[in-house]
């Protein structure tokens, strides 16, 4: 492991998706692997709209449920990038939800906030079928998936007809404010245009306030960790901060807050599963046990 972090400190804050899948390619070759895989599951309309469920492993009692959504800039990913997560997590017990959502700059903001509801919305009929509790549902996501999940979850216009009803989520390096990532692009080294943004957000920069979650929240609250890399780029590290305090001082949170020791923004995800728990350990205890 101490060559990979020195690897990872030596490349520095970057985004860089083929240098942490290659870095961990070696290690998740030979990862266990967990139970059964039910793949390509319908949720919804769209040919995106698809997910694939991992059955949890040595589960006697209806297993805790998590839904992982993956990250990309809102224009890329796919579930089958994250299937470490999901083996990570069949093989502790836990029954995992990993899907697919809409990508911009086809879709736009708010599609992946409603994604996640119809995702949740159909966790919540079906878990139990595949042994899972549907009372004991964590949303996560990292990156984008960061940003859709807390979207989800913090501004009620987005929850199921019935309710949020999850045992919480779980936030890795998101975008909350999309409205500060236009307006300090200089300091915090955003290109213009910006292809992330524009292609999710759109190009009318004036409505961008009205699609920052930090600026919209208004659900009651419920158990939350929000978490950062150590190295990642200095927008998602201030945001953490800033969501962090927005929710304790103006909406009634206690969320957890932690820092990934030794990673990036993408090699703290590519690790899980390959023996190094910088985050899939914090995350999996949240999991277990999110009121706690």
């Amino acid at each position: 492991m101490r060559k990979l972090e020195k690897a990872i400190r030596a490349a520095g804050p970057v985004i860089d998706p083929a240098f942490a899948k290659n870095l961990y390619a070696p290690l998740l070759a030979s990862a266990p692997r967990g139970g059964e895989i039910l793949r390509d599951i319908a949720y919804g309309g769209d040919e995106r709209h698809r997910l694939d469920v991992y059955l949890p492993l040595g589960a006697k009692d209806p297993a805790p449920v998590v839904v992982f959504l993956h990250g990309g800039g809102f224009i890329r990913g796919d579930k089958a990038d994250r299937e470490a997560v999901g083996h990570y997590f069949s093989r502790h017990g836990v029954l995992a939800v990993l899907p697919n959502y809409r990508l911009g700059p086809r879709h736009r903001w708010p599609a992946g906030a409603e994604d996640v509801s119809s995702v949740l919305a159909w966790a919540r009929a079906n878990v139990a079928a595949h042994g899972g509790n549907p009372d004991h549902i964590v949303l996560a996501g990292e990156s984008a998936g960061a940003a859709h999940v807390a979207a989800a979850t913090l501004v009620r216009r987005f929850h199921p007809a019935e309710g949020l009803k999850i045992a919480g989520a779980f936030l890795a390096s998101g975008v909350y404010n999309a409205e500060l990532e236009l307006l300090a692009r200089a300091q915090l080294g955003i290109a213009t245009p910006d292809p992330r943004n524009e292609a999710y957000f759109g190009t009318d920069f004036s409505a961008y306030r009205a699609m920052s979650t930090v600026a919209l929240v208004d659900a009651a609250p419920f158990p939350l960790a929000i978490s950062y890399a150590e190295l990642d780029p200095i927008q998602m590290q201030a945001q953490a901060g800033e969501l962090f305090a927005a929710l304790v001082t103006r909406h009634g949170f206690q969320p957890r807050i932690s820092v990934v020791r030794n990673h990036n923004h993408l090699t703290q995800v590519y690790a899980i599963n390959s023996g190094d728990d910088a985050l899939a350990g914090p995350l999996l205890d949240f999991v277990r046990a999110p009121g706690k």
